[in-house]
């Protein structure tokens, strides 16, 4: 989901209130999917694990990790990327993020990129526990602020070994600079400031305040991707329960101090897609994050596609899949 909402929430004002390994068959279509848990230190994170129809589970599979944007949930753009690599043989892993969705954990809402990205790393612990995975050819992918979650992790998690990534942003970075890079710094100050003040009024007693991923009300005023983005959140194309548009106000600070792509140019040494719109607002977040990026690497331009596109418009998505197959197919 698209950080530079919350950013913009923040100046505008927030609301107070909030709105066992179990493998049950969920589809029978193309893919099979499962709904599964795994232990993420002390929490049980809530995954849909898809498998390719006819799998033979004496035999040992690619297997990719699905990461959702801030704020959304594994039934959304992840499941619909994870069901379609699974259509084309992998193993694909969709799971709700620590504090969100299904999964476990408190206080909720809570969007800390470090918890995040030790999210990446569980749910790889999880596939090297499956007797079809081949341990070796684990992949990743993350759309929006997962990717930058999916690249951030990567960095020093070399059990993946082919790192994917689309619509990507580093949310700190987000944050920091703004949905266009243009955020001065007197502004961030500003929110830095607010982020103490609620952190000294929680201390004593106030309830939690919230803030909203994306728009909630959008007019012709509000710029072209936080519409695009409200459309695909708040209205039936992409809407989902467990996806509230809530996040904890008090993870700003954290999410102020993080950088997704810190480490790209050192630490990142397996190969790299990333895929972005060519009318994307977050364009020049793939075009920094390939310019940073040392180890093999591609940057693949959707033509006339936005930031929010890549989530669903088959058109689009479509793209996108089959060249991530490509990707994953050679190495993996």
């Amino acid at each position: 989901m698209i950080a530079l909402a919350i950013l913009a929430t923040a100046l505008f004002g927030f609301s107070n209130q909030i709105k066992s390994q179990n493998l049950e068959l969920k589809d029978k279509s193309a893919t099979v999917t499962k709904n599964v848990t795994f232990i993420n230190g002390n929490l049980k994170m809530a995954g849909n694990l898809y498998l390719p129809v006819g799998m033979n589970e004496s035999k040992k599979y690619s297997a990719i990790v699905c990461t959702h944007p801030g704020g959304g949930v594994k039934e959304q753009t992840a499941g619909l990327y994870a069901k379609r690599l699974a259509e084309m043989g992998f193993i694909a892993l969709a799971f709700d993020a620590s504090h969100q969705g299904e999964s476990e954990g408190q206080p909720r809402f809570l969007e800390d990129p470090t918890q995040r990205v030790e999210d990446i790393r569980s749910a790889v612990d999880y596939l090297t526990t499956l007797s079809f995975v081949d341990p070796d050819k684990i992949g990743a992918l993350g759309i929006c602020a997962g990717g930058g979650y999916t690249l951030s992790a990567a960095q020093t998690e070399h059990r993946i070994k082919a790192v994917a990534v689309v619509s990507a942003v580093d949310i700190g970075l987000t944050f920091r600079e703004g949905w266009d890079g243009k955020t001065p710094v007197s502004e961030q100050i500003k929110l830095l400031e607010m982020i103490a003040k609620q952190r000294t009024a929680e201390a004593n007693g106030a309830k939690p305040m919230f803030g909203n991923y994306v728009p909630e009300v959008v007019d012709s005023t509000t710029i072209r991707d936080m519409r695009e983005a409200h459309d695909y959140y708040r209205t039936p194309r992409g809407q989902h329960i467990n996806s509230t548009n809530l996040v904890l106000f008090t993870s700003f600070d954290k999410i102020m101090a993080y950088s997704a792509f810190n480490q790209i140019n050192t630490l990142l040494t397996q190969p790299v897609l990333i895929v972005a719109g060519s009318n994307a607002g977050s364009l020049w977040q793939s075009e920094l994050a390939y310019n940073m990026a040392k180890s093999p690497k591609e940057l693949f331009i959707v033509d006339g596609a936005t930031h929010m596109d890549l989530y669903d418009i088959s058109k689009y998505v479509s793209q996108v899949v089959g060249r991530l197959h490509e990707f994953y197919g050679k190495n993996l």
